[in-house]
């Protein structure tokens, strides 16, 4: 996740803003730190513009 949004050149809060998420439920998720529902996932990639599958490849 952090890999895509720095190739998009935006920071955390901006892709808070994108996804409708808190800029902290991003800084933990890409911590890894945090338990992420798909409805979340699927907010975030839509916030990054990518496929749903696109936050699952390595």
């Amino acid at each position: 996740m952090k890999e895509l949004r720095a190739k998009e050149n935006i920071t955390q809060e901006e892709l808070s803003f994108r996804s409708g998420l808190h800029r902290n439920y991003i800084s933990d998720t890409e911590r890894g730190t945090r338990n992420i529902s798909l409805k979340a996932v699927q907010k975030i990639a839509d916030g990054l513009n990518v496929e749903l599958i696109e936050l699952f490849k390595k």
